[in-house]
């Protein structure tokens, strides 16, 4: 039997729905299994074991490793590890097998970010319920539906009687919320391919640009005393506002000079500022003699991340001569990733064009995104073309978190589409 290419890609589609619609049931179950696992930073690997476990039973090599294994030290685009513990960190490859036809990546990250206030939630987050044609919980959109995207989109193709005529690996890694690590680890595994399809939900859209993303860390020393001196006293937890202040300042002079960006300068203030943590003080009765923030900047294709954490240490030591303080100490924590534009005219968007349009009948739109992915490790890095494409899904980082089960069967058309087109298809018995 040829390859896919060879056959009617309409009928190709037409089998495809029909398998998965039949599916969907075990589908929805399968991905309730994932969403309730509570893969939040340093809890991974019982959900990534799970997935190792399934990725064997369909007969897949799984190659399971931590990141300590492989070392990050000399890697572009690292993040900083802070208060993590790599040996547990796993990352799983699932290898198809050889090929003759184009290889392909296909990535999707299991850690999720925190639940938050639990009083927030209309039911335990990770316990996924379904309703009004969503499924509902921490992590479901963001991105667990993706990785069951994918692999109900190969067992799609298996069911037909087909496998991929190219090499395809899946990777299901973490970090991706905080550093990028874990996707830079398989990397340094020495996985590649010819191209990178990261199914995160996106509404049916192409990633085009992204920003990228600076965390960091300032200590903040005041002049503490008892609380019946406090005016003559300087309340450090206080005088964060007075940091922040200035570093929305900052924020404000970047999106200035975003209005002139070629891939963001049609959005409003697209860099963000965010005060993602605070903690200081040690004694109500006392003074606050000390106070952290914990902050997140965003970094416009273009600017180099060594200015703009030069930009921030800058800012916070001014603001602290303008207080009278000594200087904060200033540390670069979790993400350290560059913004990115994917530029159009690849080979593996044009696939990615054509299979959207004969799934969802319209031409594929693509647009800026003003957060950071997974995406840009394998094609600024590395040279390899990726997309980031991907379902609906609403609520992310945020109670409430739901995607939508339509578009789920939708996106797994177009993934079993995407890998027929680009790697190739040959009948399941077929030697390589």
């Amino acid at each position: 039997m040829g390859l896919a290419t060879e056959f009617d890609q309409d009928a190709l589609h037409v089998a495809l729905l029909e398998t998965i619609e039949n599916q969907s049931e075990r589908q929805i179950a399968w991905l309730s299994k994932l969403i309730s696992f509570a893969s939040t930073r340093g809890c991974e690997r019982p959900c990534q074991e799970w997935l190792s476990s399934e990725f064997a039973g369909r007969g897949w090599a799984v190659d399971a490793f931590t990141i300590d294994e492989v070392g990050l030290d000399d890697m572009p685009g690292a993040g900083v590890v802070v208060d993590a513990d790599y040996c547990n960190a796993l990352q799983v490859v699932a290898d198809l097998g050889p090929g003759s036809g184009r290889s392909l990546i296909l990535q999707g990250h299991v850690d999720v970010v925190p639940p938050g206030a639990p009083e927030l939630w209309r039911h335990p987050p990770f316990e996924p319920q379904i309703s009004d044609g969503f499924i509902h919980g921490r992590g479901a959109a963001d991105m667990k539906v993706g990785v069951a995207e994918i692999i109900f989109a190969l067992d799609a193709l298996r069911m037909l009687g087909y496998r991929p005529a190219g090499q395809v690996y899946v990777e299901t890694v973490t970090e991706e919320e905080c550093t990028g690590n874990g996707a830079l680890a398989t990397l340094k595994r020495g996985y590649r391919a010819d191209a990178c399809f990261i199914p995160e939900p996106l509404g049916h859209r192409l990633l085009r640009a992204e920003l990228g993303s600076v965390w960091f860390r300032a200590r903040i020393l005041g002049r503490p005393g008892h609380v019946l001196a406090a005016n003559q006293a300087d309340n450090a937890i206080m005088a964060s506002r007075d940091y922040v202040d200035d570093l929305l300042d900052l924020t404000a002079e970047i999106n200035e000079q975003a209005r002139s960006h070629a891939w963001f300068g049609h959005i409003e203030d697209p860099v963000k500022f965010n005060l993602g943590r605070i903690r200081g003080g040690d004694w109500l009765g006392s003074v606050p003699s000390w106070c952290e923030i914990e902050c997140r900047l965003s970094v416009l294709p273009g600017h180099a991340n060594r200015d703009v954490r030069a930009w921030i240490a800058e800012r916070i030591a001014a603001t602290a001569e303008r207080l009278g303080h000594s200087p904060p100490q200033v540390s670069f924590i979790g993400f350290q990733a560059e913004g990115h534009v994917f530029e159009p005219g690849t080979d593996a968007e044009a696939v990615l064009s054509r299979c959207h349009k004969l799934v969802l009948g319209t031409d594929m739109e693509s647009f800026s995104m003003t957060a950071t992915s997974d995406t840009r490790n394998y094609d600024l890095y590395y040279g390899i073309p990726t997309l980031c494409y991907g379902g609906i899904g609403e609520a992310l980082h945020a109670p409430g978190e739901k995607a939508d089960l339509a578009s789920m069967k939708k996106t797994t058309a177009v993934i079993a589409l995407f890998v027929a087109q680009w790697c190739g298809l040959k009948a399941a018995g077929d030697p390589d």
